[in-house]
């Protein structure tokens, strides 16, 4: 039986991971936020506390809490894969995190794509070009299958395709 346009292997999804690019990995990021968290628990539970200071206590100690949050959301799958790269037969769509917007490109407008080992440089029928960074792909395995499933997108909608040697594929 033939596999329909309309299937899960039309759609291919690879999670990006944030923290390749950070100036901070995860994990020191996630020490400091632990070290705010036990400073701010500190403060707060300690005995020599005024009456008046007590309100900063605690918002100190929330924001150490919603950090840890955001860290936790941005950096993990734990709610979710947040970070992707979507390639479909009608767009391919770039996420960097939950709180950044996607970057959408649709395939119709696509005149030609430039494949680099980290990077796709498509460029519009309007002119325009959008760089896609893959420097975030987690393995090389993924990264090998978006670059294929670009190579036979532009041979199924005839756009330009080359490579970083130069050669036209």
């Amino acid at each position: 039986m033939a596999v329909s346009g309309s299937s899960a292997r039309s759609s291919m999804i690879v999670q990006l991971s944030p923290t390749r690019n950070a100036k901070l990995s995860f994990t020191v990021q996630l020490i400091l936020t632990l070290f705010w968290i036990s400073w701010a628990a500190m403060l707060l539970f300690s005995e020599e506390r005024t009456g008046g200071e007590n309100y900063l206590y605690y918002a100190f100690f929330g924001l150490a809490i919603a950090f840890l949050f955001y860290v936790v959301l941005q950096n993990t799958s734990v709610f979710g894969v947040q970070s992707y790269i979507e390639i479909t037969e009608q767009y391919i769509v770039q996420k960097f995190g939950v709180f950044r917007t996607k970057h959408l490109v649709q395939i119709p407008d696509i005149a030609a794509v430039h494949i680099t080992p980290l990077a796709l440089r498509l460029t519009l029928k309007d002119g325009a070009q959008v760089y896609l960074d893959l420097k975030q792909v987690r393995k090389k395995r993924d990264l090998d299958r978006i670059k294929n499933k670009i190579r036979d997108m532009a041979e199924e909608h005839q756009f330009e395709l080359s490579d970083t040697v130069g050669n036209r594929i």
